[in-house]
């Protein structure tokens, strides 16, 4: 590799969110990297945290996401969870202190954050750590990128036990949010990246749309190395939810 090496970007569910940061943070962080970037292509993409905490609450499968993610989040920040932890919150803050996604998924089938706090915290927005938290990385916050993206979610999470369809965040593929990232593609459009293309699998889950993505993405990535004009949904992907900060309830 030398400083004309080009590169893509690449990433299904947890390699998602490091796609989808290195594409928005790549222009002003490392404008010498991105100068060699080719596009960007992700699936199954985590938006607003927020979000999928109140869509995934009391699913099936994954319900063991909420306690991992907490403890990832809180390990990154600095914050500590016990005050705000009933009993019961405690002893799965224990168990999933060293627990992989593997170790999470179907863990803990109908777990709330309800049954996980104390009563006066049942609205996570009374913690206010976690509010500050969830807005850092909420990637509708971030830039947009500068380079071609191919964008794909599912949108089937009954198939993989999640039924929750919250108001204003509505259905997903069990885990992500599909009106999160439909929002997310249509604000790139918006922000000057019209190279923005857009697949919504409404028939396939979290898992079986990684299935339907890859080759899609491999050879859609194949194309911005061939020097191939990128393709665009800009005006054409639907509407989605506010990507708005949350707001802290004292």
């Amino acid at each position: 590799m030398n400083d004309k090496t080009r590169f893509g970007l690449i990433g299904y569910s947890g390699g998602a969110i490091a796609t989808g940061w290195a594409a928005a943070l790549a222009p002003d962080y490392a404008p010498e990297v991105n100068k060699n970037l080719v596009g960007f292509t992700e699936g199954g993409v985590l938006v607003k945290p927020s979000h999928n905490l109140k869509y995934v609450n009391g699913s099936v499968a994954w319900t063991g996401v909420i306690p991992m993610a907490l403890i990832g989040v809180s390990r990154s920040f600095g914050i500590d969870l016990k005050p705000y932890a009933n009993s019961y919150g405690l002893q799965v803050l224990k168990d999933m202190e060293k627990a992989s996604i593997v170790d999470a998924l179907g863990r803990y089938p109908g777990l709330t954050w309800e049954k996980f706090v104390k009563p006066e915290y049942t609205n996570p927005n009374k913690v206010l750590p976690y509010v500050e938290a969830v807005n850092k990385i909420n990637l509708g916050s971030a830039p947009t990128p500068t380079v071609p993206g191919y964008i794909a979610q599912g949108n089937n999470g009954v198939v993989e036990g999640t039924f929750g369809n919250p108001p204003g965040i509505g259905t997903g593929d069990g885990v992500m949010v599909a009106g999160d990232v439909r929002s997310l593609a249509r604000q790139y459009c918006d922000t000057g990246n019209k190279s923005i293309k857009y697949d919504q699998y409404n028939l396939l889950s979290h898992v079986g749309a990684a299935v339907a993505w890859a080759p899609q993405a491999i050879g859609w990535l194949n194309d911005r190395f061939a020097g191939k004009a990128a393709p665009s949904s800009c005006g054409k992907i639907a509407p989605g939810n506010s990507l708005a900060p949350e707001v802290p309830v004292s």
